[in-house]
């Protein structure tokens, strides 16, 4: 069986678009369930996916209690899933269902594979500078980490049900999924395709939104930050030390004590900046580390339908 995952946030508009444009391929899937996830949502989103159950049996709906966000979804998503294979798609049809039997034929014709994942061969459609952003995280986190996630990856991607249960297993609190996709490893093949645009409402990932989300990620899987931050420590502390001898030495040799309002104000900023930064750098680790250590559910189901 099939278990096709739909984390849902204000998609009224889009629900009932995605499972018209789902029924057209659904035939081919075999076996399937259905599952909505409503992430506490302001509309009638609920209210259409109800409208979808009504004419689906196969249909379920997973109703959290407030918005806990997609990553809260999709982890509600995997863990509710019975079927042996597990696909993540979104409702603002960004995913093409029309994808789903090519996944699942390729899934089931290969033992050793675990994951067929997609991923956006370009950003057409979206704002300039959010793709450019977009793309320098990529290549940052990828520099900083010791997996690989690929450029323009979607969540978008079907798995077994071995895979489902490895990324179950990891249970901390602060997810970044394309991350811990990666890290829990299994052979994966990427199916490229054309980006496409939302089909109806707007997008919820705000431009501060996808920042939290990218330093999430970062955070999540790498503490070089803070390595960056003892580095750049010892540089500013090796320049003040060979500045002072300059200083001194200066003034042995010329009798001029080095006097400059602006360069002195210079420094204290540009020290006390550096300062700043790092103590925001351990900021991220302590508060990840803390809420990790609340070891608070990382969502609440309200009702599953």
């Amino acid at each position: 069986m099939l278990s096709i995952i739909v984390p849902c946030y204000n998609e009224e508009a889009t629900v009932a678009l995605y499972y018209e444009e789902l029924k057209k391929y659904l035939p081919e899937l075999g076996e399937y369930e259905l599952l909505f996830v409503n992430d506490g949502s302001k509309d009638e989103t609920l209210k259409k996916c109800l409208e979808i159950k009504a004419q689906d049996s196969n249909c379920r709906i997973i109703d959290f209690s407030r918005n806990f966000g997609k990553e809260a979804a999709m982890l509600a998503g995997m863990s509710v899933a019975k079927g042996d294979y597990v696909v993540i798609t979104d409702a603002d049809l960004q995913d093409p269902p029309k994808l789903l039997p090519e996944m699942l034929k390729i899934l089931k014709a290969d033992e050793h594979l675990d994951s067929v994942a997609t991923y956006r061969v370009n950003r057409k459609g979206e704002p300039v500078i959010r793709s450019f952003f977009a793309r320098c995280f990529y290549k940052l986190i990828n520099k900083m980490i010791d997996i690989n996630i690929v450029d323009g990856a979607r969540d978008y991607r079907m798995m077994t049900s071995r895979m489902v249960k490895a990324v179950l297993s990891l249970s901390e609190v602060n997810r970044f999924s394309k991350g811990i996709f990666a890290w829990v490893g299994f052979e994966t093949k990427y199916l490229e395709y054309e980006n496409v645009e939302r089909a109806a409402g707007e997008t919820k990932w705000s431009f501060w939104k996808l920042f939290r989300y990218a330093l999430d990620g970062i955070v999540g899987f790498t503490t070089i930050p803070l390595r960056l931050a003892t580095i750049a420590g010892l540089l500013v502390s090796a320049f003040g030390f060979i500045y002072m001898i300059y200083i001194v030495i200066k003034a042995l040799a010329f009798g001029d004590p080095v006097a400059g309002f602006p360069s002195l104000i210079v420094i204290i900023t540009l020290l006390g900046g550096i300062q700043l930064i790092v103590l925001g750098i351990l900021g991220e680790y302590l508060a990840k580390t803390y809420m990790e250590t609340k070891r608070r559910p990382v969502y609440i189901i309200r009702d599953i339908l």
